[in-house]
């Protein structure tokens, strides 16, 4: 596949997001040290993803997703945060995208499990300084605008509007009651996280549903899943517990798919036999 045709994917769109988010978040902050921590996760993952797919003797392909990878923890990350942990949670991504497999796909979204396990671990602060929270209000135009095309390309509506209804709806239900502190929740930086993660993370193909009926039931789960961490425990670790756990029953669902499908048609040749 040559450059441009790449471009054109859905994983080309995204790339081109992360990236143009990268170079405006530097602008807008006069920092370029978030550009810094981006090279060097980029380059991680795609070493580590390479060395892995040598290993498994895999066909050779562009390494997107690893840059995917990269970009999202190099924007999420505080522009703070040491070399060191930037490419430890980049390995962490990358062989969780390589171990943690069903069918040769991922159950986890890889940079999700990446940062959690960072978070976990190294105590890394999340600024999510790439979904401009910390600038102007109008620049969440960036997030909605490319978040909406991609979100389209890869046939994803229901997946994020029926996520973002229902943690907006839960936060909102939170705040009637008074518990946790659903207010700093709908206001910069969280809801700029909530955007960035919804448009741009939820969605991945591998390890997300595809029909329309198992994204709404995705989107819902990994919301209330979510706001349910938040309201317990506070931060922003509960986009990432959310996710995960969205991944774990999308892995069961198909794990159970495939175990009915199989059953069928050990019965089926076992009719054909006896018939």
């Amino acid at each position: 596949m040559t450059i441009q045709k790449w471009l054109k994917t859905p994983k080309g769109y995204v790339a081109i997001a992360m990236i143009a988010y990268l170079l405006i978040a530097s602008i807008g902050y006069k920092n370029i040290m978030g550009i810094k921590n981006g090279f060097v996760a980029v380059i991680v993952s795609v070493i580590v993803d390479i060395l892995c797919n040598v290993m498994k003797k895999r066909k050779w392909t562009i390494p997107d997703g690893a840059v995917i990878t990269g970009l999202i923890i190099s924007l999420i990350l505080s522009t703070a945060t040491s070399l060191s942990v930037i490419a430890a949670s980049a390995v962490i991504a990358i062989l969780s995208k390589h171990l943690l497999v069903y069918k040769k796909k991922p159950i986890f979204n890889p940079a999700a499990f990446g940062l959690l396990i960072s978070v976990l671990f190294f105590r890394t602060g999340q600024s999510w300084w790439g979904a401009f929270g910390d600038l102007p209000a109008w620049t969440i135009l960036f997030l909605l605008v490319g978040g909406y095309k991609i979100t389209g390309r890869i046939n994803k509506y229901p997946q994020v509007f029926s996520f973002l209804g229902t943690s907006f709806l839960l936060l909102l239900l939170m705040g009637h009651f008074h518990i946790g502190d659903e207010v700093d929740a709908l206001r910069p930086p969280f809801i700029n996280a909530t955007l960035f993660f919804g448009f741009f993370m939820l969605t991945d193909p591998p390890t997300s549903p595809a029909k329309d009926k198992e994204q709404v039931i995705f989107g819902i789960l990994t919301a209330a899943a979510g706001t349910v961490i938040y309201g317990l425990f506070g931060g922003l670790i509960y986009l990432f517990i959310g996710l995960c756990i969205g991944n774990l029953y999308c892995f069961l669902k198909k794990r159970s798919t495939s175990k009915v499908s199989m059953n069928r048609s050990n019965v089926k040749k076992t009719e054909r036999i006896l018939g």
